[in-house]
């Protein structure tokens, strides 16, 4: 069954929180420091149990005995691909490192291969980001999904001198990526987590549906008064249920665009990849007749599909909210009719339909009433089942 991980940041994240949650959860921690170990890169690790406002948690710790001030990307990779890390695990670390090379090359303006990667390429941050995507792979997670995450605020002192919160380079690897700021005046999402949740992360949001399985605590350094500093994982099996994921929904009030101009937008926000796309009739203010365009957008779709609505509508405003979409789980099988192939979308209750498009593409194709094609379609399911 695929495991799901779910990491709650609702006190940020960090490499060593991640790590010590996922070892709380049950990853196994020799394993772990041995890997690390076998760097050579002058690190090692401990596990401690700790709490946080009276919460259980590990709190993952590392020693280093030798520190070089600067790495450069390849230097990185040539320490993990020495390594006998497991080739996912090895894979995932790579790519972490390449997110982070990207996000310091594109502040500091200089091209990746000359990136000094300066704290986040300390020894402690390779053991991080190696330790969480092994334990990543020791617990057989399949799919990693992330809430909003909590960056703290005021501000935080590194190699450049005291600089607000979040850092720059966390704020370019968190781009696109749903933030907010509670708590005390500190920095509780650094570059090293940030960079492992959006290179490994699928979805930001809510808790997607799961049979829950295993959860762990990872200590922060800070015991705060206002709530456990921790970062916790929990992980599931996927379930029958509906899936919930968090969508962008962008309205707009239009009262002076040509019905065909109006068609055209909506075409175009389809094929832009928008999850939907609907136009209402409605009563605007002095009682003028207009329409409401909605368009239900995954979160990293949001400014393009906004941007298209401005180019394409007369629309000088809108209006952009969250919202939790919820679909059923189905899948497609395939029928043969008279005039050729339909997919037929099942959902977990049974209930089907066929595709519209196959249908519409037969019925042009055979000169064939459309709703005759999609009788024959709904005829064929029924008698292979």
């Amino acid at each position: 069954m695929p495991l799901t991980c779910y990491l709650d940041a609702f006190s940020g994240i960090s490499g060593d929180m991640l790590v010590g949650a996922l070892a709380d959860a049950g990853a196994d921690q020799t394993a772990i420091a041995a890997a690390i170990a076998a760097l050579e890169i002058g690190a090692t690790v401990s596990f401690e149990k700790v709490k946080r406002r009276g919460i259980g948690a590990t709190k993952f710790h590392v020693a280093v005995e030798h520190q070089h001030a600067h790495r450069h990307l390849s230097h990185i990779v040539k320490i993990i691909e020495k390594a006998t890390l497991p080739p996912r695990a090895a894979k995932n670390a790579l790519a972490v490192f390449q997110k982070l090379g990207e996000a310091e090359a594109a502040v500091h303006q200089v091209p990746i291969e000359k990136v000094h990667f300066h704290e986040v390429g300390a020894a402690d941050s390779i053991a991080d980001i190696v330790g969480a995507c092994l334990a990543f792979e020791l617990l057989g997670v399949d799919r990693i999904a992330c809430s909003p995450i909590n960056v703290g605020s005021g501000t935080v002192k590194t190699e450049h001198g005291i600089l607000p919160v979040p850092a720059p380079a966390t704020a370019r690897l968190l781009t696109g990526v749903p933030i907010y700021a509670r708590g005390p005046e500190l920095e509780l999402a650094t570059p090293t987590g940030a960079a492992v949740a959006v290179t490994l992360a699928e979805s930001f949001g809510v808790l997607p549906p799961m049979t829950l399985v295993k959860m762990g605590f990872g200590a922060g350094g800070h015991d705060f008064p206002e709530h456990a500093n921790v970062l916790r994982v929990l992980l599931g099996e996927t379930s029958g249920a509906s899936e919930a994921t968090t969508v962008s929904v962008i309205e707009a009030n239009i009262d002076d665009s040509n019905p065909q101009v109006l068609a055209y937008a909506m075409e175009r926000l389809l094929e832009a990849g928008a999850l939907d796309v609907s136009l209402e009739a409605i009563v605007m203010k002095k009682g003028r007749p207009g329409n409401l365009l909605r368009v239900v957008a995954q979160p990293h779709d949001r400014e393009a599909l906004a941007q298209i609505v401005f180019a394409e509508t007369s629309t000088l405003g809108m209006r952009v909210h969250t919202a939790e979409r919820r679909v059923q789980a189905r899948s497609f099988v395939e029928v043969e009719t008279v005039h050729g192939r339909v997919r037929i979308k099942v959902a977990g209750d049974g209930a089907y339909a066929p595709e519209y498009e196959d249908c519409r593409q037969l019925a042009h194709q055979s000169g064939v009433a459309l709703k005759q094609i999609i009788a024959e379609a709904n005829y064929a399911y029924m008698k292979s089942r």
